[in-house]
């Protein structure tokens, strides 16, 4: 539930449209619903501005299940992260309409529509291997409001292809960088726009990447002061924030 949507009932409480009864029962789960294995945060969106999304990384499927029927219940647009097919063949019978991405590994589906900002989050990626991360990304952005422009295989290693898609890169009020191998990509970046830029290391690359490890300690130190870094593989986490950044300053112009 949202502030507009508790206002509603409280408004329609008010003109005596709605009855106190009815009112409770719609508020009586909040702020939070104990499934037993789970405790689903019904304040969420009224306190930070989204619903809560569904990490399914070391969930059951029926768990992944059962949440995702509860937060239907609510009304809540859903995103699940870190997702399976057999995930979302089980909660698409819950919901026909639920989509999967299976490169982001994302399950989505919006029962109230969120406008779509005119600005935009540019998602730039070093190569083809970090689209997976790339991929989430955008569904996050996407199902949190905000246009998405992807721009991907523009690396170092062929920085001309950089420089060819500049404007769109310039143009977005936040970028987010998605390298592996040494994570060059976000300095380069970050020393090219007036643009936060937010660096998300891969895991992709040979040995001494270390998993990530290496892009990750090459983004920390970059020597390009607007750039923050969130953890390796998360494409999530950068594209909420950058949802944040982007709103943000949409509201302020």
């Amino acid at each position: 539930m949202n502030k507009q949507e508790l206002t509603n009932i409280l408004e329609e409480v008010k003109k005596g449209t709605v009855s106190i009864d009815y009112a409770l029962k719609t508020l009586e789960e909040l702020p939070f619903k104990d499934l037993g294995f789970a405790v689903i945060d019904n304040h969420r969106e009224m306190r930070v501005g989204y619903p809560e999304v569904i990490y399914c990384e070391g969930k059951t499927l029926e768990q992944v299940t059962e949440i995702i029927r509860y937060m239907l219940s609510k009304n809540n647009n859903i995103l699940a992260t870190r997702a399976t097919r057999q995930m979302y063949e089980a909660v698409k019978e819950l919901q026909p309409n639920m989509q999967y991405n299976e490169l982001a590994r994302t399950i989505t589906y919006r029962i109230k529509d969120i406008e779509q900002t005119d600005d935009y989050i540019a998602i730039v990626s070093a190569g083809t291997s970090d689209l997976s991360v790339v991929e989430e990304a955008k569904e996050t952005a996407e199902i949190l409001g905000n246009k998405v422009k992807v721009i991907t295989d523009v690396g170092v290693a062929g920085i001309h292809r950089l420089f060819n898609r500049l404007d769109d890169i310039r143009g977005a009020n936040v970028v987010i960088v998605v390298a592996g191998m040494e994570g060059a990509l976000s300095s380069v970046v970050g020393g090219l726009v007036s643009a936060p830029v937010i660096a998300v290391p891969t895991s992709v690359g040979y040995g001494a990447n270390f998993n990530g490890l290496s892009a990750l300690l090459t983004m920390l130190n970059s020597c390009a002061s607007g750039v923050s870094v969130v953890n390796i593989d998360n494409g999530f986490g950068a594209a909420y924030n950058a949802s944040i950044i982007n709103h943000m300053i949409i509201g302020k112009k």
